[in-house]
């Protein structure tokens, strides 16, 4: 079995930037020339998150506004009380997105259903300069 990794970094603009990364994680699977196997994306930071989403102006809107419903800024945080940083809840969302996704592939190509992209969210009261690691495994 091999293994191999690589990182790539994206800078955001603000919170609910969510970002297509699809073509890099790809990519690092045909530079990684690991045939089948699977690929592990994951984000460095406690307030960013990785999943898949269909990546279209609808689900970029519904997503945040769906956030905001489940886990709201305006609502008091013992993170935020400590730290008045102002980003418990992007902590909070981080925690139950989560920070990383496994994808399987096969003859170099990823798994994804037809509409399905890998995406970063940017969960953060601000923009940040994130840094993504993929790990490749297989023969």
């Amino acid at each position: 079995m091999a293994i191999y990794t690589s990182e790539f970094e994206i800078r955001t603009k603000a919170e609910n930037d969510i970002m297509d990364i699809t073509g890099e994680v790809a990519r690092a699977v045909a530079d990684s020339g690991i045939r089948d196997g699977l690929v592990c994306v994951f984000v460095a930071g406690s307030t960013g998150a990785i999943t898949t989403l269909e990546y279209e102006p609808g689900l970029l809107k519904d997503l945040p506004d769906a956030l905001e419903r489940m886990m709201p800024k305006g609502i008091t945080y013992e993170h935020h009380l400590r730290w008045q940083d102002g980003n418990g809840h992007s902590h909070v969302r981080a925690s139950m997105i989560g920070p990383s996704l496994t994808v399987p592939f096969n003859s170099g190509q990823l798994h994804l259903g037809t509409w399905q992209q890998i995406v970063f969210l940017e969960l953060d009261a601000r923009g940040r300069n994130r840094k993504i690691i993929v790990q490749v495994t297989g023969d």
